[in-house]
Formats: C-alpha cells, sequence, structure tokens
C-alpha cells in the first residue's frame, strides 16, 4: 500500500533585485509533504519563536521542504553527516 503526502502548489515570483531591477522570474512547483503544512505553519507561530509571521512561515517551510528532500533521500551521501544533527534540531524544536 502506497502511502499517501499532503499535495502542494507553490508558486515563487521574483519581486525585484538587490541591483533595483524589477524581477521577472516564476517559478510554480507541485510537491508532496508527510505533514499538512498549514497545521506546522500554525504550531510554529504559536511557539512564538520569531516576533514576525512572515519569518515564521519561511522557517516553517524552508525546513519542511529541506527535510521532506532528505526524507526521501535518506540514503543520499549528502545527508549523512547532516541526519543525526537534523534530528537533534526536530527533537529541540518540537519540545520548544
Amino acid at each position: 500500500m502506497e502511502k499517501r503526502n499532503n499535495k502542494y502548489h507553490l508558486t515563487l515570483q521574483e519581486l525585484s533585485l538587490k541591483d533595483g531591477s524589477e524581477g521577472g522570474k516564476t517559478l510554480e512547483l507541485d510537491f508532496e509533504n508527510h505533514d499538512s503544512l498549514f497545521h506546522i505553519f500554525e504550531v510554529i507561530q504559536s511557539k512564538k519563536i520569531f516576533q514576525d509571521e512572515n519569518t515564521t512561515h519561511e522557517f516553517a517551510l524552508g525546513l519542511k521542504l529541506f527535510t521532506e528532500v532528505m526524507i526521501k533521500n535518506k540514503q543520499h551521501p549528502l545527508f549523512e553527516e547532516l541526519r543525526p544533527a537534523i534530528m537533534e534540531f526536530m527533537k529541540k524544536l518540537k519540545s520548544q
């Protein structure tokens, strides 16, 4: 039986560049995650780790995207040394 995941669509739009020029690129991405991302956003927001809501969302989304890739590629040597530190970090975050 195949494990079911939550499915998401992300649109990233470049608004402006640091040199002052207008951005124009867009990236659209469909992806899956074993967690409900909107629930994760709410949980991390409730912990008040960051004062700014945008920072909270950036943190949660970046972390969940990264860790899901790591889970899906757990045998990849790139994650070998990082995996134990990420596991400890996640335990610490969940205990906040």
